[in-house]
């Protein structure tokens, strides 16, 4: 296994994004559904002003499993902004971290994913405990 290996080795690069201004909270859950992923990095034009997981879009919801619920869903979706429910008080990490650190930091702040973002703010990937388990299996 290799040590300091940089976390830019297992980010991932092209990551979906929703914009502050713009995206709603159906437009995040539905990219998230049809992209199969968990995290979804909030932008304004180029810079990283929060981080909208699944989890947070579960708390808010009722889960949609009968159709009263999904109407009540739709009514609060459309009640509440992206930045009502996204966390803006990110941990971002550098492409340039070592893949240690950054587990590291995922272990301890108990993450599951973290922006990965340039001097200016600008994201540049995400990296997930996912990303980290693919790169273990691949050292074996």
């Amino acid at each position: 296994m290799k040590k300091r290996e940089p976390v830019s080795h297992i980010m991932t690069k092209e990551v979906k994004t929703i914009n502050i201004n713009d995206g709603t909270l159906v437009e995040a859950k539905d990219l998230m559904e049809k992209n199969k992923i968990r995290h979804v990095p909030v932008v304004s034009g180029e810079k990283l002003v929060g981080m909208l997981s699944l989890t947070d879009i579960h708390r808010i919801s009722f889960g949609g499993n009968f159709d009263q619920e999904k109407e009540v869903d739709a009514a609060i979706f459309d009640m509440l902004s992206v930045s009502q429910v996204m966390k803006s008080d990110l941990r971002t990490v550098k492409a340039n971290d070592t893949i240690k650190e950054v587990a590291e930091q995922l272990a301890v702040e108990e993450f599951h994913a973290l922006p990965v973002t340039n001097e200016n703010g600008s994201l540049e990937g995400i990296v997930t405990t996912t990303d980290l388990v693919n790169y273990l299996i691949d050292q074996y």
